[in-house]
């Protein structure tokens, strides 16, 4: 995008987007970060998506970073009368959530070109925005996704940035953007070499200095990003296999989404795309497969056989009409299956609560039946699913002593929750972004009393808007945004 004049920050960044919105936010989680005592987080409800689901007047204990203790309030409160004490006897507490598949790459372009399924919307959106975008884009962008989904209690979110190589890399401004919201993220790279002129070591070069971004960051990990297998000639998908494989990174890949990437795979190299990355080795690095919508029984157990997560798009894959990813089929055959938003121009929300709800209800939906995906197992893919899917189990997902203390607080005062006749079916189905009263992230709060921390957000609206109105007349997107038209 063209620089800005008069703004003294490179590219364009906006001083002070980052920083604590009024002196008393900066002071509003002081009390529950004692790195000796720690504190209680306490709810009506713990839903701890471990061994037991849920623990009635439960709470957690954190201290610094990490969880020390999941038990009944009773306990915890008598053998630690030292801890500071939030929430209370009528919240649900559950672990913060894993989004498997994001793209902080569309955060400018929302509400875009509805009336296109995949093959076309990739060919009249994201190929017109994709060159375009910059390091200010990025980190803005990463921050106005972020916002959104830290209210929606998503602590973690496994992005792909999908941007043509620049001079300057791109993608680092993501990583820019997590850090200062607070959010951990595995950060990749949409590697594509479909449109001409773009030179292979141009696209190696983005992902080193995506690598290394991460490598620097304390919230952040890099994984090898691959568009699709159709995005990528052969050479440039035998180096990206060659990438995650000897750097020992995984691999985030758009797989088997529509019928019509199935088909050009197949004529143009005689398999599947799943076979193809099984038969080169791509499966041989840890991998999350977003979608995998259109599955033959082969597709199935080639993914299971290589330990491959799922990341299942459920309001993307309806907004696209691609198709309904079968789920009960992957779980059953133990692959992992996490839960994603996906990208803000193809869901358009980036709402956490949103997707699990619309994922459960598609499932019913399309196999005729209310018992094809359940609220108890819905939240597992939101949490320790997911996690799994992304080989982060060890890590976060789950309320566990020894586990990061990345947990959410949900409202028991709300009308949405005033009664609560099953904890998992409220927050399934009654819960919305209103009901997200507190969020931490590695023992920081990040979201406290339904605010976010640390973010001027009007200002960072005020940025976002000048960024989209640039970019959308930049890259000739005038019949289908009003954003494009001339002042």
């Amino acid at each position: 995008m063209t620089e800005r004049s008069g703004s003294p920050y490179p590219r364009g960044i906006s001083k002070g987007i980052s920083e604590r919105t009024s002196e008393g936010a900066s002071e509003i989680d002081a009390p529950f970060r004692q790195p000796d005592a720690g504190f209680l987080v306490r709810g009506g409800y713990v839903l701890t998506s471990s061994e037991p689901e849920m623990i009635p007047d439960g709470a957690v204990r954190v201290v610094g970073d990490t969880i020390t203790d999941v038990g009944t309030f009773a306990d915890l409160s008598g053998r630690f009368p030292g801890c500071a004490v939030l929430g209370g006897p009528a919240d649900i507490v559950t672990p913060g959530f894993v989004n498997t598949h994001g793209h902080f790459s569309e955060a400018l372009v929302t509400g875009i070109a509805e009336e296109y399924a995949l093959g076309d919307w990739l060919r009249t959106l994201i190929d017109a925005v994709a060159p375009r975008l910059d390091r200010e884009s990025a980190y803005i962008g990463t921050l106005l996704g972020g916002v959104q989904m830290l209210r929606t209690g998503i602590t973690l979110t496994n992005d792909m940035f999908v941007c043509d190589p620049r001079a300057t890399p791109v993608t680092p401004g993501v990583v820019q953007g997590l850090e200062e919201l607070g959010l951990r993220g595995v950060v990749s790279y949409g590697a594509s070499d479909r449109r001409s002129g773009t030179a292979v070591e141009d696209v190696l070069a983005e992902h080193a200095a995506l690598r290394e971004a991460a490598a620097g960051s304390s919230l952040c990990r890099f994984r090898v990003g691959i568009a699709t297998v159709a995005a990528q000639a052969p050479s440039l998908f035998a180096r990206s296999v060659d990438l995650a494989s000897s750097h020992g990174d995984g691999v985030h890949i758009h797989l088997h989404e529509s019928r019509e990437e199935i088909e050009h795979i197949r004529e143009s190299r005689q398999m599947s795309p799943i076979a193809y990355c099984a038969r080169h080795g791509l499966f041989e690095a840890p991998t999350l497969a977003a979608h995998c919508v259109w599955l033959s029984d082969d597709d199935i157990r080639l993914l299971a056989s290589h330990g491959v997560g799922v990341a299942y798009n459920p309001v993307s894959n309806m907004i696209l009409a691609s198709g309904v990813c079968p789920v009960p089929r992957l779980r059953g055959s133990g692959i992992k299956v996490g839960l994603g938003v996906d990208g803000p121009a193809s869901n358009d929300r980036q709402d956490m609560l949103e997707a699990i709800k619309t994922g459960v209800l598609l499932q019913r939906l399309d196999q005729l039946d209310p018992a094809a995906l359940t609220a108890r197992a819905a939240l597992r893919m939101a949490t320790v699913e997911g996690a799994a899917a992304l080989r982060l189990d060890p890590l976060v997902g789950s309320l566990e002593p020894g586990k990061a203390a990345d947990l959410v607080v949900f409202d028991g005062d709300s009308p949405a929750l005033a009664n609560v006749h099953d904890p998992f079916q409220a927050i399934v189905y009654c819960a919305g972004p209103r009901e997200v009263k507190d969020v931490w992230v590695g023992g920081r709060r990040r979201v406290g009393d339904g605010e976010l921390l640390g973010v001027d957000v009007p200002a960072l609206v005020g940025e976002s808007r000048e960024l989209a109105r640039c970019l959308a007349r930049e890259a000739g997107l005038g019949e289908l945004s009003l954003l494009a038209a001339p002042d």
